[in-house]
């Protein structure tokens, strides 16, 4: 290609704390318009902040959790423009001292290790929220004041897939850390991406365009790969790059300017002179440091010593925190020599199942005794694994034991040759050309025979020992 993508990403994060960034007004979801609000987080004239220690914590663990260096002195500065939504007319920040710098996140790309580096994690405050109606526009307050982190990523990323993945780690750290729910449909997890082109080999970052109105990650990930396509035709027809602030349209899956972008002169940041600087001192950040939980990379590499998984299903159960932990609870209690059964199980038949009811793993009604019971039937060939699929499923609609659905659906499997003498007779006979193949040596002529037979058996005769028996009648 002739031009390189160059992406950097902000992240805004909302914190799950019961009250907001500088004052004591609840941060629920879903209560009514302008009934979370007070002085403080409305501006009212000789109110004054308090910032939320809990929200201190929390920016602290997830700063280190993205191996960030935790500043030992911080401030809060004024960001000053003018919304509707904004009632001081500007937005406590963070500017030249920041919570934290110089982090990384590690993702895979073409199965290959690439680190991504964060810039920054700083701590502010929330914006309210404009309603658009059709011929008036009314503003919420409620999320005015809640805690805010925003995480600012190195222009490492690539291309939109990158864009994708790293953000794709990046919520499933956030998810074992307790800090957010990182709900996009809410507003707790926001994203605004910085895009330019560059020519191949060049150094020099191009002339760059912000993105924002992304609702989820393919949003993100889809406005990314519009923008690369109309800078290149811009770039390649003699255009020039604006640095501007486009909206992503998902409906006509394009995006429009909104504006030029602002630099940091245009904001006028200065330090808030009610909240002064302050030390973040070092035993409070070790103490954070000792209580981080296991992280999902981490778990993913001792799923992969301990149960002896492959990459890619380690990787898969360990992708929320509630997964994993239903998914090492179930390994942990499978008395079966080889894991891997029960890790097949989870990541095939379970995942499905969970797909299908749009909850997670950890979700399902099922109990992890009954899963094992559901295993032990087709290891111990009672029924066959195509039967244990559907069993799954019936146990999840009623709520019944696996041995009450086998008995009552009439779903063992047969295993006697004598049963299955009938059946392999009649297939036989009736497939002279399959059979006549199968004695040329062709070996896929065998494993069609054997599929006739289980369709002939209603999917109950054992394969492994219908296999064994054509074999012998054929030779």
């Amino acid at each position: 290609m002739k031009y390189q993508t160059v992406i950097g990403l902000e992240v805004h994060l909302q914190l799950n704390t019961r009250t907001k960034a500088f004052c004591g007004c609840s941060t629920d979801f879903g209560n009514p318009p302008n009934s979370n609000v007070c002085p403080v987080c409305l501006g009212f004239p000789g109110s004054l902040p308090v910032y939320n220690r809990q929200a201190l914590n929390f920016a602290i663990k997830l700063a280190l959790a993205f191996n960030c260096q935790i500043q030992e002195h911080t401030k809060f500065d004024r960001k000053n423009y003018f919304y509707p939504d904004l009632p001081k007319n500007y937005q406590i920040s963070q500017f030249d001292l920041p919570l934290s710098r110089h982090g990384y996140l590690d993702i895979l790309v073409d199965e290959k290790p690439k680190r991504i580096g964060i810039t920054r994690v700083h701590l502010e405050e929330d914006a309210g929220k404009l309603i658009h109606e059709e011929t008036v526009s009314l503003i919420d307050f409620n999320r005015t004041g809640i805690p805010l982190l925003e995480i600012v990523s190195e222009p490492d990323l690539n291309s939109p897939q990158e864009a994708f993945d790293y953000l794709t780690a990046l919520k499933n750290i956030i998810g074992y850390l307790d800090v957010s729910d990182c709900d996009m449909e809410k507003g707790s997890l926001r994203c605004d991406a910085n895009i330019s082109l560059r020519p191949q080999g060049s150094l020099e970052l191009g002339v760059k365009t912000e993105l924002k109105n992304m609702n989820s990650f393919k949003g993100v990930k889809d406005a990314l790969t519009y923008e690369v396509e109309r800078q290149t035709k811009l770039l390649e027809s003699g255009g020039k790059m604006d640095q501007e602030t486009r909206l992503w349209d998902e409906q006509n899956g394009v995006t429009a300017p909104m504006r030029t972008k602002e630099g940091s002169k245009d904001y006028r940041y200065f330090p808030d002179p009610d909240l002064t600087v302050f030390i973040i001192e070092k035993s409070l950040v070790e103490e954070v440091k000792a209580g981080l939980p296991e992280l999902p990379q981490e778990k993913m590499r001792r799923f992969m010593q301990a149960y002896g998984l492959t990459e890619y299903d380690a990787k898969i159960l360990v992708n929320t925190k509630k997964n994993a932990e239903f998914a090492e609870s179930c390994i942990r209690q499978f008395s079966g020599k080889d894991k891997k059964e029960m890790a097949n199980w989870l990541i095939g038949p379970l995942t499905a199942e969970a797909n299908a009811r749009k909850c997670s793993l950890a979700e399902l009604p099922l109990k992890i005794e009954e899963l094992i019971d559901l295993i032990g039937f087709v290891q111990g060939q009672d029924i066959s694994h195509l039967s244990g699929k559907t069993v799954l499923t019936q146990i999840l609609d009623t709520g019944k034991s696996a041995q009450e659905l086998i008995k009552e659906g009439n779903l063992q499997q047969i295993s006697s040759a004598s049963a299955l003498d009938q059946v392999i007779d009649a297939v036989i006979k009736e497939n002279e050309k399959s059979v006549n193949d199968f004695r040329s040596g062709k070996a896929n002529a065998l494993m069609f025979l054997v599929g006739q037979v289980m369709k002939k058996s209603s999917g109950k005769a054992n394969p492994k020992v219908v296999q064994e028996l054509i074999k012998g009648r054929l030779s």
